[in-house]
């Protein structure tokens, strides 16, 4: 930027000399601001190149150093803040894959007890119907004991029924009373018929 305003007053100045040299043709030409001979027009001329020499002098020495550090101040600020913004990132960036890996870590625990817990009801379950069916083995095993039983008294009581029964019915029929043992005796061979 120095160099930008170095260049454009020597551009300036060569331009001032160059006006100077070619003034006499231009008062001719009708241009009386550019004529070298009048002294105020030289005067002014020379006045405006040290005005413009103290404004180089103030701008260049004094202005521009400030807004150059104004801009380098500006710049490290912005870099400053960039870096700060990529750490912030890269820490939010890590806070969210830290997220996402403890979520999936209790989504897969969560995964797991549940299908302990199912596992567990299972077993329950299984234990529970092993259970249940040994008491019902029992309990049919008990039922048919008493049915046998049951069945067997009553065939005990029938085979006394039917033996009286035929002794009855023989001697009504006949006249004479059954031979007792042979009534048992049938009866006892038909109630072995039946029971097979």
């Amino acid at each position: 930027m120095m160099k930008t305003v170095r260049a454009g007053l020597l551009a300036a100045v060569s331009g001032v000399s160059l006006l100077a040299m070619a003034a006499p043709g231009a008062y001719a030409a009708g241009m009386p601001q550019l004529d070298f001979h009048n002294p105020l027009v030289t005067g002014q001329v020379i006045w405006g190149a040290v005005i413009f020499l103290g404004f180089y002098l103030v701008l260049s020495r004094v202005m521009l150093p400030r807004v150059g550090r104004v801009l380098e101040d500006r710049s490290t600020r912005i870099s400053n803040d960039l870096d700060v913004a990529r750490a912030a990132k890269q820490d939010a960036d890590k806070a969210v894959a830290e997220l996402q890996q403890a979520r999936k870590d209790a989504l897969a625990e969560a995964q797991a007890n549940l299908q302990k817990a199912l596992d567990e009801e299972q077993r329950a379950a299984e234990q529970k119907m092993q259970e249940i069916n040994a008491r019902l083995v029992s309990e049919i095993s008990e039922a048919e004991q008493r049915v046998a039983a049951e069945k067997s008294r009553a065939f005990a009581a029938l085979k006394d029924i039917a033996a009286d029964t035929t002794q009855a019915l023989v001697s009504r029929l006949t006249g004479t009373a059954a031979d007792a043992s042979l009534v048992a005796q049938k009866v006892e061979g038909a109630s072995a018929h039946l029971s097979l």
